[in-house]
């Protein structure tokens, strides 16, 4: 069950990794706010937030990787050739950039550098983790015509 899609929620949240180690965090500063069903949100934490929470209540979610930001699949890594990046980029492990893939910017993380080989990883970051996601509904609001209309909401903690 879904927040509907004429509804904004806003929240503070944070994310943490089985370690225990944060891995984001609003707390401190601007509040998350995003449109119900618009896939701006973990959909197990919109389903939570839908079922019966009320503002001021706080909630935790462990989300297990299909939950959250999916699988790590091995396929996902690619080597390419050293000639296929601008001739002036410094490639090094953890380097991040974006890509087109099916006409969408992608963002993926150079992995290894041999030679002319890079190996390059398509995986979001933190595919194959369960994150903890510890959260606070702040407000739960109709969505103005101009932000249904968009897709994303207006002002502090936007989504877009």
């Amino acid at each position: 069950m879904s927040i509907p899609n004429n509804k904004v929620a806003t929240i503070h949240y944070t994310t943490k990794l089985e370690s225990g180690k944060v891995e984001e965090s609003t707390i401190g500063q601007h509040p998350y706010s995003f449109l119900g069903s618009s896939d701006q949100m973990f959909q197990k934490v919109e389903d939570r937030i839908a079922a019966d929470m009320k503002v001021g209540d706080k909630e935790t979610i462990v989300l297990a990787p299909e939950d959250a930001y999916g699988q790590y699949f091995e396929e996902g890594c690619k080597v390419t050739r050293r000639d296929n990046f601008p001739k002036d980029a410094e490639l090094k492990e953890g380097l991040t950039f974006l890509t087109m893939q099916e006409g969408h910017e992608v963002p993926v993380r150079v992995t290894k550098v041999e030679g002319d080989d890079v190996t390059i990883d398509f995986n979001h970051p933190l595919a194959g983790e369960s994150i903890s996601f510890e959260l606070e509904l702040l407000e739960l609001r109709d969505a103005t015509d101009e932000e249904m209309k968009e897709g994303h909401i207006h002002g502090p903690g936007c989504s877009h």
